[in-house]
């Protein structure tokens, strides 16, 4: 396969597509992202790739200036892989969602990690802190539509499962690493979610 053969097949790209690209965020932008409850954090080591996701209450990244976006990063189970990545190769893609909008807004720059106190304090929940906080300069940034969403469902409730239709995380757990559980319910599940969220 050729980039000549993919056009061939794909025809031109959307003149709005081409032009729709911008580097500072507007008034669309910043809304979306205050209005954003979850994104997806891409990020590689220059070699392998690796996505994370990254969710609290709706404008839990904050915009510090037309170029630049501030995340906490909430504690999980320290593998750190995004920071790791970002420590070796700086550039990352945000993909930022609401529930209920199909469309969604993506943003690709470069990161650093903060462990600035001031910083870490302005993103405190319950008392605490994250430990880090990203400073992501935006290089790219771009509304993309709703297609994808609209065909999975992913926001119609009558397409959604009835019950849980796959195993309880620490279930999948017991059986990838061998390392026995001492209780894998769905009940333990959300006590440690409980226990642990920040």
């Amino acid at each position: 396969m050729t980039p000549e053969r993919l056009r061939e097949i794909y025809g031109d790209v959307h003149e709005r597509a081409a032009a729709k690209v911008i580097h500072a965020f507007d008034t669309h932008c910043r809304q979306f992202i205050e209005h954003s409850s979850f994104l997806i954090l891409a990020t590689s080591d220059g070699d392998a790739l690796d996505i994370s996701p990254k969710g609290d209450p709706a404008g839990f990244v904050t915009v510090e200036s037309d170029t630049t976006l501030l995340l906490p990063d909430r504690p999980g189970n320290n593998r750190i892989d995004s920071l790791m990545n970002i420590l070796a190769h700086p550039k990352v893609a945000l993909l930022f969602l609401i529930p209920t909008v199909d469309e969604t807004l993506r943003v690709n720059g470069t990161a650093e990690i903060s462990e600035d106190p001031a910083l870490r304090e302005q993103f405190q929940v319950n008392g605490r802190s994250p430990k880090t906080v990203l400073r992501i300069t935006a290089e790219e940034i771009y509304t993309h539509c709703g297609k994808a969403p609209m065909r999975g469902g992913l926001w119609k409730p009558d397409g959604w499962p009835s019950q849980r239709p796959v195993a309880t995380l620490l279930d999948m757990l017991r059986d990838h690493t061998a390392i026995p559980q001492e209780r894998t319910g769905q009940d333990a599940v959300d006590k440690l979610y409980r226990d642990t969220l920040y």
